[in-house]
């Protein structure tokens, strides 16, 4: 990278808060923008801590890590870091994880109050600028921080079935929505006439070859669901299911959080089906992979959901999916090579055919060709393109500028 260019920057901000108690104590954006200058709160931006900036990051970890490391192996950004909320009473931490990925995280004004506000993020933002291109997700940011960040191209994912959940307010700051199905676009479109959108998923879209692979472990498990403990998730599905089976399956949970760990349990002894529970809490990712490697077939049973990243996780290790056919967001990842969909009423026929016929499936192989994270990241960096130029025509017409035709949506 020549020197005298300055780092281009990826932040995703996630809506993650550690803690609900303590509430911002900086007094003023100056105060705020003083100590991040000092160095007390961490390293300012611009390098890629723990790595070299000339090395390219491995593309792994979760949801949230494998976008903006993919940006930066697409040599999109030099740098990329994630952004997310403490509310602890010890000072909000930084560190890096993995090589090449900063994580920093920001006091909020009302730690019980969504959108967040947060002096503390926008003294950041004032001290050293805004990032070339942030990413907020889920709950989102107030408009304080998206007016901040005016020269970034601002990217929104809700990463749950509704398209949008910020207020419109907030909403229409935003360059571009990337949406989890055809229907969240419209439904971004409709609020926001003349929104870019993108039918992009972060979690299976920037798949992970590198974190979820095939191991050469014995099948103990005939089904393996990997799911939060909430209802949501709707684990009565695959319970059901196996109490229908015409032979004894066995089946493994892994709930990485949630609330309903002992009643899923109790429902299980109630049935008296064989199913094992890991969590929650949760497990790290190897872990999630080499249980996934014990079964034969993955499920997501959900209906209200977001476009799960599990989906195309199941199948880079080798797993093919059954996936409920009312699954509002992510059913484009179910094709005859990766796996079935269904309704409640048939998941215990098509759960045995699918058992009954494995050799027939090539999951990994199909996500290599179409989800894994270089494909995606070249999309991507269309989408950030066309943002860019769309940004520069609005900002030509405002000036009286004569300008081209807008860039096209992308569905």
């Amino acid at each position: 990278m020549p020197h005298d260019r300055h780092p281009r920057r990826i932040v995703v901000i996630s809506d993650f808060c550690d803690g609900w108690l303590m509430p911002s104590q900086v007094a003023s954006l100056e105060e705020a923008a003083a100590s991040w200058r000092s160095g007390e709160r961490g390293p300012a931006p611009g390098t890629a801590y723990g790595l070299d900036i000339s090395e390219k990051p491995a593309v792994v970890g979760g949801y949230l890590e494998r976008l903006p490391l993919a940006a930066v192996r697409q040599g999109l950004c030099d740098t990329a870091e994630i952004w997310s909320f403490s509310a602890q009473p010890t000072l909000p931490p930084w560190s890096v994880e993995p090589p090449g990925l900063t994580r920093r995280s920001f006091r909020p004004d009302d730690p019980g109050s969504r959108p967040f506000s947060s002096t503390d993020m926008l003294g950041h933002i004032a001290a050293f600028g805004p990032p070339d291109i942030l990413c907020v997700w889920g709950l989102g940011v107030d408009a304080s921080i998206l007016e901040a960040c005016s020269t970034s191209v601002r990217i929104y994912n809700s990463i749950d079935a509704p398209a949008l959940r910020v207020s419109d307010d907030v909403g229409r700051h935003f360059d571009i929505v990337l949406t989890g199905a055809e229907w969240q676009s419209e439904e971004v479109e409709r609020r926001h006439p003349g929104m870019l959108t993108a039918i992009m998923p972060i979690g299976p879209e920037f798949a992970s070859p590198e974190t979820f692979f095939p191991l050469p472990l014995e099948k103990i498990y005939d089904v393996v669901y990997v799911a939060a403990a909430q209802a949501y998730k709707k684990h009565e599905v695959l319970f059901d299911a196996l109490a229908q089976m015409p032979f004894s399956t066995r089946a493994l949970c892994v709930c990485g959080y949630g609330e309903l760990g002992d009643a899923l349990r109790a429902r299980v002894r109630e049935l008296g089906i064989s199913v094992d529970f890991v969590g929650p809490p949760g497990v790290g990712f190897a872990e999630v992979n080499r249980l996934m490697n014990l079964a034969r077939v993955g499920v997501v049973c959900g209906e209200e959901d977001g476009a799960p990243a599990i989906l195309t996780e199941y199948m880079l290790a080798g797993l093919p999916v059954l996936a409920n056919s009312r699954l509002t967001c992510g059913l484009q990842f179910i094709t005859p090579p990766t796996g079935r969909s269904a309704g409640q009423d048939q998941f215990s026929a098509v759960l045995q055919a699918m058992l009954a016929n494995l050799d027939d499936f090539r999951p990994r192989e199909t996500v290599l060709r179409n989800w894994s994270w270089p494909h995606s990241a070249k999309r991507f960096a269309t989408v950030v393109e066309d943002a860019q130029k769309h940004k520069a025509a609005l900002a030509a017409d405002r000036t009286g500028v004569m300008v081209g035709p807008n860039c096209q949506r992308e569905h």
